[in-house]
């Protein structure tokens, strides 16, 4: 049986794209723009956090992140994407330190405030220095781990920080869902 006119062709990821005159080589192929990355990616459901850390000074710096991830047991092992341009970005490559918070589903307006790029994040913000790095930990968030950083790599406009988990604390409840542009909740079940 045929395939009919006109219907999407499949290929491996060696063959490359089906094209009018035939495969084109991956490196030819052109990239999505960034509008269609941004209307794929929000169809990934992700756990909010924010990424804290701590400067030679003690003045704290933090971000709203959902770009995060488990990587291995063996050492204990997590990553975070952070954009370049953040604040917390060089303090976290100089420092070699940070603390992930993930949130509560209650603490939407914490992600709002720490997604914003004002000059002292955590004023009017309760925070508690973290043990083993000294780094923001937020009393109510549903989990928290202590890093020290393991390692960094090149991501395009971000870069990708490994940390390896000194300390870490979990509550019970539900977490805080960013998807396709909303928060949401999931509930603990």
């Amino acid at each position: 049986m045929s395939e009919p006119k006109g219907a999407p062709q499949t290929s491996t990821p060696d063959e490359g794209i089906e094209g009018t005159f035939g495969p084109l080589p991956l490196e030819e192929q052109a990239t999505i723009d960034a509008e269609a990355f941004k209307a794929v990616m929000a169809s990934f459901a992700a756990s909010v956090t924010v990424i804290t850390t701590i400067d030679a000074e003690g003045r704290p710096h933090a971000l709203t992140a959902t770009a995060f991830s488990s990587l291995s047991k063996h050492p204990p092992l997590c990553l975070v994407c952070v954009d370049q341009r953040a604040r917390a970005h060089a303090v976290i490559r100089r420092e070699r330190r940070f603390a992930v918070n993930i949130l509560q589903h209650s603490q939407s307006e914490i992600s709002a405030h720490f997604a914003t790029s004002v000059d002292d994040k955590f004023d009017g913000i309760e925070w508690t220095p973290g043990e083993a790095t000294g780094c923001p930990l937020l009393p109510e968030a549903l989990a928290w781990m202590e890093c020290r950083l393991f390692a960094e790599h090149p991501g395009g406009d971000h870069d990708i920080f490994i940390g390896e988990l000194l300390q870490s604390g979990v509550r019970p409840g539900a977490p805080l869902v960013y998807f396709r542009g909303k928060y949401a909740e999931l509930t603990e079940g």
